[in-house]
This record gives C-alpha cells, structure tokens and sequence, in this order.
C-alpha cells in the first residue's frame, strides 16, 4: 500500500503571471484552489485507477500570499483510504524565481469517491 501510495504523488508547478492576480496583485485564491484539485483528482486517480468525483474540499489554510514572477509546486499525496473515498493532502509552497528559498503558502484536504458508470459509489480497493 505505501509504495502504491508513494506512486501516486502527484506534482505541478506553474509559473504565476499577471493574468492569474487579483486586484491586491497575488495568485486568485480560486485559481489556486482550482489547481489543487486538478492536482488531487490526478493523485486519486492514479491511485485507484477508477473514475473519481471531488466530493468535499476541507481545511483550506492560505498562508502566505503569492506574487506574480514566482514558481509555484502543488503538490498532492494520498492521505487517507476508506472503503469508496480517498483524502488526497495537497500542499503549494511557493518560490522566488532568481533566489534559493521556498515555503509553504497553502495546503488543503479534498475527498474524492470512486463511481461506476453509472455514476455510483463503488469499493475503492
């Protein structure tokens, strides 16, 4: 189970341009959120290798803000198995472009199903 786990790590990282600000000039918390969650489903997705649905997003923690002309990393690793749910933890740390420091900026807890094609729930393991 953890090296199933451990292949299913899903990583993105995305360059933060002025298209993706709001109006205080930091990464849009919806975009954000909306990237996580491409994130999670592919991490629970590998994972299962069945069709999932996003069933909840919990515990969303924007720590730090994030400013145009940083690197971001989502990152999204399975937390939790049971019966026909998976919790995927994912968490965005954010980096300077031309200096060595990262830190963590947002993490967050998604629940994802697994449905037949019928779209209902079915065992995950």
């Amino acid at each position: 189970m953890d090296e199933r786990i451990q292949k299913s790590e899903t990583r993105l990282c995305k360059l933060i341009s002025p298209k993706t600000l709001n109006d205080h000039d930091t990464l849009f918390g919806g975009t954000a959120i909306q990237w996580m969650d491409e994130v999670a489903y592919i991490t629970a997705t590998r994972f299962s290798r069945k069709k999932m649905v996003t069933v909840s997003v919990d515990e969303v923690n924007f720590l730090v803000p994030i400013y145009s002309g940083t690197i971001v990393e989502i990152i999204g690793k399975v937390s939790l198995i049971k019966n026909v749910k998976i919790k995927v933890h994912v968490e965005v740390y954010v980096e300077e472009m031309h200096a060595d420091n990262k830190q963590k900026a947002i993490n967050a807890l998604f629940t994802f199903a697994a449905i037949d094609n019928n779209n209902k729930p079915i065992q995950i393991t």
